[in-house]
């Protein structure tokens, strides 16, 4: 779907490190609130009202909706879809992985994951998603609470994950990355981490959102 292009990424201010949503949830032509953080509000919104009265049942595709929610949050926990306008999240600064030729941006999409099952999953992704769910029951079992939480009771946050994805992308992206770099294994094994983090982030607080949604709808069935 080509309009929705601008929803999957916010671009901010080169090098300024910080995300802000009045400045930056924009598309190229300057209309507001078409970026990745106001696609997951707009969504949301869709799924929660379309469960409260039959005229947003008629209004709303709210299949499409869980969908595009869905996707949404995964593409706000990717760092380079929270980059910065001057390279395009990363999309314009040519890298080599190992011995392939891509982009930074790509590197992050999808060449770190595809990578570490080759080399540590034994190419299922299967086992990663159970390597990942050990991870959050064992090792990040004590930040779980703290990644479900939005402040003042709203039903979504993505301005806070906009924020951590920025922050990470100037840390650990962008760093010894520069155009025409060969990124191998020391840049593999130490975003690696950062990667998977990332991954569980994004299906506890998908999680966590659509528990948000769906039970305030029950709530309004029971009165």
């Amino acid at each position: 779907m080509r309009w929705s292009s601008p929803l999957h990424y916010v671009d901010t201010p080169d090098f300024m490190c910080n995300y802000k949503y009045c400045r930056d949830c924009h598309d190229s032509v300057g209309r507001k609130n078409r970026c990745v953080t106001g696609a997951i509000y707009n969504y949301t919104m869709q799924l929660k009202s379309g469960y409260q009265d039959s005229i947003s049942v008629e209004k709303y595709n709210l299949t499409e909706a869980l969908m595009f929610l869905s996707h949404f949050i995964g593409d706000v926990h990717q760092p380079l879809h929270v980059g910065f306008i001057g390279d395009k999240g990363g999309n314009t600064i040519t890298v080599r992985w190992y011995r392939r030729k891509t982009n930074l941006h790509h590197v992050w999409d999808t060449m770190i994951i595809d990578s570490a099952l080759k080399t540590y999953y034994d190419s299922d992704i299967a086992v990663m998603i159970q390597s990942i769910q050990r991870n959050i029951t064992d090792g990040w079992s004590n930040d779980v609470s703290s990644w479900e939480n939005c402040a003042n009771n709203q039903t979504v946050c993505p301005n806070g994950y906009a924020s951590e994805s920025v922050s990470l992308a100037c840390k650990f992206a962008y760093r010894n990355a520069t155009p025409g770099t060969t990124l191998e294994d020391d840049y593999f094994l130490t975003r690696l981490p950062i990667v998977e983090k990332r991954l569980a982030q994004s299906g506890i607080r998908l999680a966590a959102t659509l528990n948000r949604i769906f039970s305030s709808q029950i709530k309004i069935a029971q009165l």
